[in-house]
């Protein structure tokens, strides 16, 4: 949840929040998401090389002891990954990572916190954030099924989401996959998604990283 900072950094990060704040007034304010609760902040997850263009950006704006701070936990957890999953040390993409392999890693490494989470359960990074975790929090609906967002949503609201807004969240996963696309092409790199911890290190460090494990 928001620590001080500067504006969003990109055009669809602003368009994800406004889509939140749409959806979090639909909903009558039964979002139980709330400045110091970081239910969703603890667990890795896949993110995508734009979301490590923000982190990266995001770290450049922090005082030079967060920014290492957040670094060195960051790197903690690299470390610890590829001790668990040595072809993390290979290669740090997980495009071609079979799902239950995915999912296996988030259930070993479920309880640790993301690096930017701070002591005061705030982030530390909030403008510069990953684009999941700006949409996080809005229940989700499949097979007409609607479910929590996370545990902390301990019922489900009684309103649901219109058409029009299920919409403009489809349309915003388009532009996202588009962003993506055109990101990976100009950087030439060889996949899409890394876990959350790489996000906030420089990929050369990582390459570095992996060389001595």
């Amino acid at each position: 949840m928001p620590a001080s900072g500067p504006s969003n950094p990109s055009p669809l990060a602003q368009k994800t929040d406004d889509w939140f704040a749409r959806a979090q007034a639909a909903l009558l304010g039964q979002v139980p998401c709330r400045a110091g609760c970081s239910a969703c902040c603890v667990g890795p997850f896949p993110i995508t090389l734009l979301d490590v263009r923000m982190l990266q950006e995001g770290l450049t704006h922090l005082p030079p002891n967060r920014r290492e701070r957040i670094e060195e936990r960051a790197r903690a957890q690299v470390f610890a990954m590829e001790a668990a999953y040595p072809q993390l040390t290979r290669s740090r993409f997980l495009d071609h990572w079979p799902d239950t392999d995915i999912d296996r890693l988030v259930s070993h490494f479920h309880q640790s916190p993301c690096p930017a989470l701070e002591a005061d359960g705030l982030c530390g990074v909030y403008e510069y954030r990953p684009l999941t975790c700006r949409s996080m929090g809005i229940p989700t609906e499949q097979a007409n099924i609607t479910n929590g967002a996370c545990h902390v949503q301990t019922f489900i609201p009684i309103v649901r989401l219109s058409a029009s807004i299920r919409a403009d969240e489809d349309e915003l996963a388009r532009q996202e996959a588009s962003a993506l696309e055109r990101h990976r092409l100009a950087e030439d790199a060889e996949g899409e998604e890394v876990l959350l911890p790489y996000g906030f290190l420089p990929h050369e460090r990582t390459d570095h990283m992996s060389e001595g494990t």
